[in-house]
């Protein structure tokens, strides 16, 4: 199958398109033949390797990123009874494992889903981790309530713009920051209010939030803790500074979970049929343009999600 070829860390340039094995469903498994693959964060940051994704450093090359896709069955193992041959799927790889930058990927059945018939793939591939994870940190480490106050770092990315979508339809009152640019989009997604980062101080602009979800990590993450009620909750996908100490007792600091499994993509559907949330802006890229994907990942300041086009669509 061609796949693209992760040949070492270090930049785009590690990045190759080639061939690699096709992959064997095994027991309890499926192989499915990708039609989209997403670009995440995670994934430029495995690419360089260090930092919190030192154990990188452990990959054996040629490696293939890759962590969530959309596509379709087209091999079952012994003991799949939910899936066939043919069967629309999206899916996100188990914890510490990834190869979705490929023509094909296998995968345990237990946690894909049917994908949602009103999404395309590359839709539905941009759905999927951003999703699973929103849903991870609003609904089940925030359980934010209706009639709390959230403020979303990040807010045109794929998992705050996710979670702006999914707070708005828990009934909260949704602060996010975003550049000027993207004041528009955040709104659209259903924002209440939009703070400029680049020449607004969120400290100054919010207090007394029940909850904060930082997608951004570092500094924002260091000073969110001044924008919280007592008894409020930071959850956080992207980490603090290295050595950074809490400077509260009195809020709760979360991290997600983020487990793999069909529930929370099901959820994903239940939420797409309440009309709750719907795709992200999606850029596409082809296949063996990866590279070119993962600069314009890597600089951060992208709006909705970056997805890799394996295949021509035929669903």
């Amino acid at each position: 199958m061609k796949a693209v070829l992760l040949t070492g860390h270090g930049g785009p340039e590690k990045l190759v398109y080639g061939e690699a094995p096709d992959p064997i469903a095994g027991a309890g498994e499926v192989v499915v033949d990708v039609y989209a693959a997403s670009v995440n964060a995670a994934d430029y940051k495995v690419r360089l390797g260090g930092g919190a994704y030192s154990g990188a450093s452990n990959l054996r090359f040629p490696y293939i990123l890759g962590r969530d896709f959309s596509g379709v069955v087209s091999a079952c193992g012994p003991g799949v009874r939910d899936f066939r041959v043919g069967d629309d799927v999206f899916g996100v790889m188990d914890q510490g494992i990834e190869g979705c930058y490929a023509e094909k990927v296998k995968i345990a059945a237990a946690i894909i889903a049917k994908k949602p018939a009103r999404l395309d793939h590359p839709e539905a591939a941009a759905m999927a981790l951003t999703g699973i994870t929103a849903i991870w940190a609003l609904e089940d480490t925030a359980k934010l309530q209706p009639g709390e106050t959230i403020l979303i770092h990040g807010g045109a990315g794929g998992v705050a713009g996710f979670a702006i979508q999914l707070a708005k339809h828990l009934g909260a009152t949704v602060i996010t920051t975003a550049s000027p640019r993207n004041h528009d989009y955040v709104r659209s997604l259903g924002a209440d209010r939009v703070i400029d980062y680049n020449t607004e101080d969120f400290m100054t602009r919010v207090a007394a939030c029940d909850v904060v979800f930082d997608t951004v990590g570092g500094e924002v993450q260091a000073r969110s803790y001044a924008v919280l009620r007592s008894g409020g909750r930071l959850v956080w996908i992207a980490p603090a500074p290295a050595g950074f100490q809490p400077p509260r007792s009195d809020v709760e600091v979360l991290r997600p979970r983020v487990a793999r499994d069909r529930a929370h993509l099901e959820r994903i559907t239940e939420l797409l049929a309440a009309r709750a949330v719907w795709p992200p802006h999606i850029k596409g890229y082809p296949l063996e343009d990866a590279a070119a994907a993962h600069r314009v990942s890597e600089g951060r300041h992208l709006q909705g999600k970056l997805v890799l086009i394996v295949r021509a669509a035929a669903h």
